[in-house]
């Protein structure tokens, strides 16, 4: 067993891994800007060196074995595992290089990368950010990210991810003063049972309120409108159809313009901690560290 170890291409790993996260022989040689019969002969190799079949492969389908699934798991490990020995060996001597692979929500994306990333690419001329923005649930390791910046309202789940907090704001009361003109200021939070809400989806209906003294209130506005967007609800608000519970990242630049004003200030609907999270190994490779290190610090200073 340890003489077939040694017997191993890396090579071979590495084109058996790329084939398996692209779903296919051809999908992975048009990443690569390789001919498909180089992938498919290679991985070929591979099961007659292991002496075992790692890919059920037919015209129309291209899936695991049992036993390809566990190989590839380790594979990519293994991968990782050189990369972050080669780094190791160079980061002394060369700047951040290489791609670095981000996962994040709309508006993370919109809110903070749009004004970061260029700052990074800038300052490290020689990294290539691939940048994935989706509300999806993203398999980190499966679908091979180095991090991801993720915006959540409860603990993450132990999912065996190294996990770094970066920030957490209130989630504030909002209104557009011409609203507020309209139906009349709110002077505590039963008040709010009076007026239109604009809420994000129907278990968000009634409301949570907590202030600076610890005190709760749970109170039902009137439901203008139902939407899991944060800038339509921004915008909806701004143009006076109510009340609505936003990060306070979210609605500055309207709070700071004057078309929202804060409602009940001394209330908020709870908080959103904003998270980076990653493979433990990604974390050492130069790239990924000096991303991370630049966004965790940019981050912070805009709370």
């Amino acid at each position: 067993m340890c003489t077939l170890s040694f017997m191993l291409n890396l090579n071979d790993l590495f084109f058996f891994v790329r084939a398996v996260e692209h779903g296919g022989f051809a999908a992975a040689a048009r990443s690569l800007g390789i001919p498909k019969s180089t992938i498919s002969k290679r991985v070929a190799e591979l099961e007659a060196d292991l002496d075992t079949r790692l890919i059920h492969r037919t015209s129309r389908s291209f899936t695991l074995t049992d036993l390809g699934r566990d190989f590839f798991e380790h594979a990519r490990a293994a991968l990782i595992e050189s990369e972050t020995a080669e780094a190791v060996v160079r980061s002394r001597a060369s700047e951040p290089s290489g791609t670095v692979r981000i996962s994040t929500s709309v508006p993370v994306a919109q809110v903070y990368l749009a004004a970061y990333l260029p700052q990074i690419a800038q300052r490290f001329p020689r990294l290539h950010l691939l940048v994935d923005v989706s509300d999806r649930y993203v398999d980190l390791v499966q679908e091979g990210f180095d991090f991801a910046i993720r915006s959540h309202f409860a603990p993450l789940p132990d999912s065996g991810l190294v996990q770094r907090k970066i920030m957490e704001e209130p989630i504030i009361l909002v209104a557009a003063p011409a609203y507020l003109d309209r139906h009349g200021c709110l002077d505590c939070p039963r008040d709010l049972q009076k007026h239109h809400g604009l809420i994000t989806g129907p278990r968000n209906g009634t409301w949570a309120l907590r202030d600076t003294a610890g005190g709760e209130e749970r109170v039902a506005p009137l439901p203008r409108m139902t939407a899991n967007e944060s800038a339509v609800l921004a915008a909806s608000a701004a143009a006076g159809l109510g009340v609505t519970c936003l990060p306070e990242m979210l609605c500055r630049a309207e709070l700071e313009s004057g078309r929202l004003v804060r409602v009940l200030p001394g209330w908020n609907c709870g908080s959103v901690t904003t998270t980076i999270v990653m493979p433990h190994r990604r974390g050492l490779l130069p790239g990924v560290r000096a991303a991370v290190e630049f966004l965790a610090e940019n981050m912070r200073r805009r709370q």
